[in-house]
């Protein structure tokens, strides 16, 4: 959704660094009213996931069987256990520099499959969505540096006043969804607080899941880390898909 300001190289990694100054890359949006049953937060909420180091094991897999249900019109919450474990896989795909661990935050492939209209949905999903997600994961650990493993995970802030309902339709979908732009990944590392963005959550069956983690145009075969600044940084408003 950002611009690209910085191009930094870690062993090997091409890190590309958005800056909240710069316009973002963003998709045309045709965003309708939620359906009556679900209105959006008039404020932004804090989701408070307690500071860890712990490894969430590569078996986790709380997404798995939700992705084979049908979407509901729930607004996701923060303020739930799932949410927090999602929070801290991602972390732990973050630190160890591996996609697998971080699964459990990533839209289930099952949900996609049922969302999208266009053919190859299934391969767009493993070859496209996971393979951007892993790169932004090296990004962002190549971000952490040398101090990754001491890096501790302070919470993540998601601002529910940018929620808005997808309707079916747009963007090759066949279900709608909530979408949530900006939200910013809180951490610690030597004493000093820092962030940076994901880029795009949608719902499913009321719970959140990472779509586009570094952006939702990323550079072809390049990571990105999103708008990473020092404290807790603020989220932009944006329409997206």
């Amino acid at each position: 959704m950002f611009a690209l300001a910085i191009v930094l190289t870690v062993v090997g990694l091409t890190v590309l660094l958005t800056r909240g100054s710069g316009p973002r890359a963003t998709v045309t949006s045709h965003v309708g009213p939620p359906p009556p049953s679900s209105t959006a937060p008039a404020a932004p909420t804090t989701s408070t996931v307690p500071p860890t180091t712990t490894t969430v094991p590569a078996t986790t897999t709380t997404t798995n069987g939700e992705g084979s249900l049908p979407q509901t019109a729930d607004l996701p919450s923060t303020a739930t256990p799932q949410f927090a474990a999602e929070m801290a896989a991602l972390w732990n795909g973050i630190v160890t520099n591996s996609v697998t661990p971080a699964m459990p935050a990533f839209f289930p492939e099952g949900a996609y499959l049922q969302l999208k209209t266009i053919g190859g949905a299934q391969s767009d999903f493993e070859n496209r969505l996971v393979g951007d997600y892993s790169l932004d994961i090296g990004a962002a650990h190549a971000l952490l540096g040398d101090a990754a493993a001491q890096a501790q995970l302070v919470g993540v802030n998601v601002p529910a006043s940018y929620a808005h309902w997808v309707p079916p339709g747009v963007c090759d979908n066949d279900v709608g969804y909530f979408e949530v732009p900006n939200s910013r990944v809180v951490y610690q590392v030597n004493g000093q607080t820092q962030s940076f963005g994901i880029a795009s959550m949608i719902s499913w069956r009321g719970q959140w899941y990472v779509v586009h983690l570094g952006a939702v145009l990323p550079p072809g075969g390049q990571g990105v880390v999103d708008d990473p600044e020092t404290g807790p940084g603020s989220s932009a408003p944006s329409s997206t898909c």
